[in-house]
């Protein structure tokens, strides 16, 4: 098959996040098809960012689409798109027949690449798929904020429903969708669930070696006899860290050392109150790259994943740091509520009520107190859970299933 996948955020291991495309592509072409990638080249996810024009990374072929720079979430992001899905649209008719697609996937985190996705299938008779990362606009109007009456979000819901409609298969990331997709219009029968995951060959071999101050620090707590909870991942409110620092406040006194890795919006306000309420107890560090988290993790005694407590989780989860602690072997404490737990599927660890800080003192208690030996075990359950349904090479699977039950329908 040749499989275009348009997806605005797409990024590469040499310049940063969005890996899903990267990862579910390489897949797809070690199997024997054609991708090509269709990615605009300013992107806030990434650390770097590419310049206009072809590129093929590990047999993928990107195809970097102009886009003007932005900052934060107002109208600069708003141009950003819609001159990336403009030059796109202009490009649909090149797009077909240069590449001959089989199948167009629309996979932008918004939903309004399905109207250039769908012309680019019509011309190509090729199959639709529409992509689902999170639930726009309602991630948007339950996270931000956003009133359902923002133009903005009646553009993205008249991009949802169409979505639903045109689209011969609908593969979400996020497991609990069902009934919200079915009451905007889709036919429960095109609906593939298809988590996020992991790549094995980033855990082969040997790991790349920690950075050496955040290597020290975590020997001297260590040395000290204190168990150390890690978290890695990025500072923002999403992330609900500050009930973290809550619980280390609450726990200063205790032989435990919390050790956050990662950058955001809410990084320099976080280090802001590590000092002024003389958290002793915690450290920040910069992020460190991608090649080096197995090395940190492996030095985790407890890993740590939180999340606000708001009704949009009720959809499901599926975040990329809790298959990267599993893969790890870390046991984890998880402070979530939320429609599904691969926590507690996994038996890897423990859950307790999120935006809740002496809920997870009770958990960091409960998983000191079981010992190292049954947190291995833990451990050993995540990354079996991991490897067995959240894998790539599982993923990709299951996704070319889905694209060719569309084809054949």
């Amino acid at each position: 098959m040749n499989i275009l996948y348009l997806n605005h955020y797409a990024g590469t291991p040499a310049l940063g996040m969005e890996y899903r495309p990267y990862y579910l592509a390489r897949e797809w072409v070690r199997a024997g098809h054609r991708v090509r990638i269709v990615a605009a080249t300013v992107s806030h996810v990434r650390s770097r960012q590419p310049a206009p024009g072809r590129e093929q990374v590990d047999g993928i072929d990107y195809d970097w689409i102009a886009a003007p720079r932005y900052q934060g979430n107002g109208l600069g992001r708003v141009r950003n798109i819609a001159v990336f899905l403009a030059r796109v649209w202009h490009r649909s008719a090149a797009l077909v027949d240069e590449f001959r697609p089989d199948v167009v996937i629309a996979s932008s985190t918004y939903p309004m690449d399905i109207w250039v996705a769908r012309r680019i299938a019509r011309r190509a008779g090729a199959t639709l798929v529409f992509e689902v990362h999170d639930l726009w606009p309602l991630s948007p109007i339950e996270l931000s904020g956003m009133s359902p009456r923002h133009p903005f979000a009646l553009l993205c819901q008249k991009a949802e429903d169409d979505a639903y409609r045109m689209a011969d298969r609908v593969v979400s990331m996020l497991p609990k969708v069902a009934q919200h997709m079915a009451a905007h219009g889709l036919d429960l029968r095109k609906l593939h669930i298809v988590p996020n995951g992991i790549s094995p060959d980033d855990w082969a071999g040997e790991p790349v070696p920690l950075e050496a101050a955040l290597a020290a620090h975590i020997a001297a707590q260590k040395a000290q006899g204190r168990a150390v909870v890690g978290y890695a991942g990025s500072h923002g409110l999403p992330n609900a860290l500050d009930v973290l620092l809550e619980a280390a406040a609450l726990m200063r006194d205790e032989p435990v050392a919390f050790v956050l890795v990662g950058d955001g919006m809410e990084k320099a306000r976080l280090a802001q109150r590590v000092a002024a309420e003389g958290l002793h107890n915690v450290a920040l560090f910069a992020p460190i790259p991608k090649t080096q988290i197995p090395a940190l993790l492996r030095e985790v005694d407890i890993a740590y994943i939180g999340w606000q407590r708001t009704p949009i989780y009720r959809f499901g989860i599926a975040p990329n740091k809790l298959m990267d602690y599993m893969m790890a072997r870390c046991a984890v404490l998880h402070s979530v509520e939320a429609g599904n737990d691969p926590v507690a599927e996994a038996g890897c660890g423990v859950t307790v009520a999120p935006e809740d800080a002496p809920q997870v003192v009770r958990g960091l208690h409960e998983l000191m107190a079981v010992g190292p030996e049954a947190r291995r075990a833990m451990g050993e359950r995540g990354r079996a859970f991991v490897l067995a349904h959240h894998s790539y090479p599982v993923l990709a699977r299951r996704f070319v299933d889905a694209m060719q039950e569309g084809r054949d329908a």
